[in-house]
């Protein structure tokens, strides 16, 4: 299967590609360019999809999210942004799924024309689609797995962000303070992601610390981004009790991600690698069991075209034909006392295309080739009686529409 897999993806490697950011025109970007007509700016973005699954054969058919942008322009030095999300369409109680959350709210303070403070709620700067998640602007219906599992996407903290550019220089680089994680979040299958606070009653007594640079020469564009914070926010007391190290950088995640992305008369390539290390998580895993890994890591590469460049002069209508290779663990190493999860090691090679016909909106179409490592009876508990047995390697098929605004 894998050697299936690495041959389908070369050869659509040679003969199609993916969008390099199809760039879009929002009210936020407006805003943030200090280019907005009015004071307040309202925008957003939504995405919905078909999926069939082969393993299970089923489908489903979802209002993944949808997003209302409100932002203000104080002044040409402070500006506020705001985004308030709504997943699965609605929320009601007692029923699993779907969400409301605030996914930014924070002031921008520019203190001249290479340099800005935020502060509140917003992303940091790690990874490609951490800050660029319109789902206009990435290929599949589905955002890539690796910056959706790996690194934890669309990852808010509170915190003050500082941003620069160098002059003459296709330079950039940003530094972030935010609250840490929580480790007793850590679930199994999920990694960190589920120990992120996001703006919700976040402790404050572990901090964690994030450093990006990227330097884009002519049409490349290279970035190397990390990640250092504690996991335990409790008392000192109560993390002494658990075995647990307290303190403002205490049992520490640190992440270590780069990427490239390169464009040019349409073509455009991107790849991008990242390391995940829980040094303690055999101390995460003795206090709270929630099988914590010591590692994790994830990469992918995607490379497509845009068949319409050809043929027009404006850059508004777009046919893309891409394909890319994933390949990640969220459990690629455990402590003593935790237990091995082959499912969890994961190839997925997905292809496809994506239809601007207007810079803002986008139809889509892609097939994820799924293969996972084998499955670890010792995990199995409880099995249901419907249950059908397990499947190393299945499909999914996409099909839906996303916009911004």
């Amino acid at each position: 299967m894998k050697g299936t897999i690495f041959t389908a993806f070369v050869f659509f490697s040679l003969v199609s590609t993916s969008l390099f950011a199809q760039k879009a025109t929002t009210s936020e970007d407006s805003l943030n360019n200090n280019m907005s007509k009015s004071a307040t700016t309202i925008g957003g973005y939504g995405n919905v999809f078909y999926q069939r699954n082969s393993a299970l054969q089923t489908s489903k058919i979802n209002l993944e999210r949808f997003v209302l942008f409100t932002g203000h322009k104080f002044n040409d030095k402070i500006s506020f942004f705001s985004e308030l999300e709504v997943e699965d369409a609605k929320v009601s109680g007692g029923e699993d799924g779907g969400e409301v959350a605030i996914e930014q709210a924070y002031l921008k303070f520019n203190l001249n024309a290479n340099q800005y403070i935020t502060a509140g709620l917003f992303l940091p700067r790690i990874g490609i689609l951490n800050e660029n998640h319109l789902p206009n602007t990435f290929n599949g219906n589905e955002r890539n797995y690796v910056e959706t599992f790996i690194l934890p996407s669309t990852w808010r903290e509170l915190g003050v962000g500082f941003y620069g550019s160098v002059n003459n220089l296709p330079l950039n680089y940003s530094f972030g303070l935010f609250n840490g994680l929580n480790s007793e979040g850590f679930e199994h299958g999920s990694g960190i992601r589920e120990g992120r606070f996001e703006g919700r009653n976040a402790s404050a007594n572990n901090l964690a610390v994030t450093a990006a640079v990227q330097y884009s020469p002519g049409d490349f564009k290279f970035q190397v981004s990390g990640y250092y914070g504690g996991t335990v926010g409790v008392s000192k007391r109560k993390a002494d009790s658990l075995g647990l190290n307290s303190g403002t950088f205490g049992t520490p995640v640190a992440i270590g991600e780069a990427d490239i992305i390169y464009a040019h008369n349409g073509f455009e390539v991107r790849v991008l690698g990242t390391i995940v290390s829980i040094p303690d998580a055999n101390k995460i895993n003795q206090a709270y069991a929630n099988n914590t890994p010591k590692t994790e890591y994830g990469a992918y590469a995607e490379i497509g075209y845009d068949l319409l460049h050809t043929f027009r002069n404006d850059h508004d209508k777009q046919l893309i034909v891409f394909v890319r290779d994933e390949k990640f663990n969220v459990n690629a190493s455990v402590p003593s006392n935790g237990v091995s999860d082959g499912t969890l090691n994961q190839n997925h090679v997905v292809a496809g295309f994506t239809y601007l016909p207007t810079r803002n909106v986008a139809i889509k179409g892609d097939v994820r080739l799924v293969h996972t490592g084998a499955q670890n009876p010792d995990l199995v508990i409880n099995p249901s009686p419907v249950a059908q047995p397990y499947q190393q390697n299945y499909n999914l098929v996409n099909l839906g529409v996303a916009l911004s605004f």
